[in-house]
């Protein structure tokens, strides 16, 4: 060490008592490891979430690459020195410890590769860390959860991440009760919800992405397209693409638009239910941002505007590659990101020509379900009439804009808009152009 350097190593146990509450929740730590799982290589990934009172214990299990003692000495250090590369997941070299030391005390690694017969296995144990105040990994013992993890493995390469003492899991008074195992049912349930939609991509091998298989408890995931590509009556608009410049040259921005069917379109009260998702119609509505088509952030228009419940069927989908990570500023848990303030004018326009679509479609569908209604009972036709009637003028505004996005006319319509606005205040107001 050079003279005049002070070597100051952090305090091992301070530091992991706070890395633990990096930012996790359960489904996304448990995103954050199938992350590494998607990275190794693997095409089937399998998740056993078991309750057994103190006892509990989760199990993430890949048929990817695997790893020999040395990778897995590597794969347990805080900030790992490998570097990554276009295109993968990964990107601080903290996500395995972080995202599994956020819900146990104790992780353990079980790995073959090709090059090698015998599993390996190591723990680090936060109990253990604690006690000598230093960054130690152990063997481990060969417990009956190890001996489950080596029969998940086979003879084959790949790797089981083992989760146990869960401690921020289970409560601390009476993890044997009713209370505890309703929970690990409520986060077995969230999780298949969670990972459907986060890894949906890799679920259906769309966009050039290799093809996964995911379970759960033995139960087999199937892919939640946010956008319901699959049904008749969603519509999509033209993409668009952006350039964002960052330190080593200038990368892209792809954003689809989406409008979801109304309650009556849909193909049936089953899929319209479905297509709601893990937070609700209204919720559900705005972005969806992807970093290398692994779904980071959704549920909000990113600052752009606010949720409405006229504009819940409009989504749109938002791409961006690793090498974009410093300017969206993505976090450790790969759970947030931000929209640079420049891409975020950018698409002022475009969310807001889809908004605008959205809500037409929405009025539109709640008009003509009241005048359904109204054939059956006369007291209800009148109040539809009454409805219809002072709602026309807005409706037709809205078919103007829908309309002007759609042949291109949108800026020379913003200008009679303008005009209107100022010669007429009246008229627009009446047209809902205020």
């Amino acid at each position: 060490m050079p003279k005049g350097l002070i070597q100051a190593t952090p305090s091992a146990a301070r530091l992991t008592r706070s890395l633990r509450d990096i930012g996790y929740d359960f489904v996304s730590a448990v995103a954050d490891i199938v992350d590494n799982s998607i990275a190794a290589g693997a095409s089937e990934i399998a998740i056993e979430i078991e309750f057994a009172g103190s006892e509990s214990y989760v199990l993430i299990a890949d048929n990817g690459r695997g790893m020999s003692g040395v990778d897995a000495n590597e794969a347990l250090r805080f900030g790992t020195r490998r570097s990554y590369e276009s295109g993968e997941l990964g990107r601080y070299g903290l996500g395995l410890k972080t995202a599994s030391l956020s819900q146990a005390r104790a992780l353990t690694v079980v790995s073959r590769s090709a090059q090698r017969a015998r599993a390996v296995r190591r723990t680090l144990d936060l109990d253990l860390v604690e006690r000598y105040d230093d960054w130690l990994i152990t063997e481990g013992p060969r417990d009956e959860v190890v001996r489950r993890a080596e029969e998940l493995l086979g003879s084959s390469p790949g790797t089981v991440v083992i989760w146990q003492h869960l401690d921020r899991v289970l409560p601390s008074s009476g993890p044997t009760g009713g209370w505890a195992k309703r929970r690990f049912e409520t986060l077995t349930r969230k999780t298949r919800s969670h990972l459907s939609m986060v890894f949906h991509r890799f679920l259906a091998g769309e966009n050039r992405v290799p093809r996964i298989a995911i379970s759960v408890n033995g139960e087999k995931l199937d892919p939640w397209d946010p956008f319901v590509r699959h049904e008749a009556a969603t519509q999509a608009m033209a993409p668009q693409e952006f350039e964002l410049e960052h330190s080593d040259g200038v990368g892209t921005v792809v954003l689809h638009r989406f409008i979801l069917p109304g309650k009556r379109t849909f193909s049936s009260r089953e899929a319209f239910e479905a297509a709601a998702g893990p937070l609700n119609w209204n919720r559900q509505q705005g972005l969806y941002i992807y970093r290398e088509n692994r779904l980071v952030q959704w549920g909000s228009w990113a600052g752009t505007r606010g949720i409405d419940e006229h504009t819940k069927l409009a989504r749109a989908s938002l791409d961006f590659g690793n090498e974009l990570d410093a300017v969206f500023n993505i976090n450790v848990a790969k759970m947030r990101v931000s929209i640079p303030s420049q891409l975020k004018q950018m698409l002022e326009r475009p969310i807001s020509e889809l908004c605008i679509l959205a809500d037409h479609t929405y009025r539109r569908q709640n008009v003509e379900h009241e005048a359904d209604k109204a054939e059956d009972e006369v007291a209800t036709e009148r109040k539809v009439s009454e409805k219809v009637s002072n709602t026309s003028s807005a409706e037709l505004g809205l078919a103007l804009k829908s309309a002007a996005i759609q042949t291109g006319h949108y800026d020379a319509l913003k200008a009679i808009i303008d005009l209107v606005q100022r010669q007429n205040p009246g008229v627009a107001d009446a047209l809902g152009f205020t």
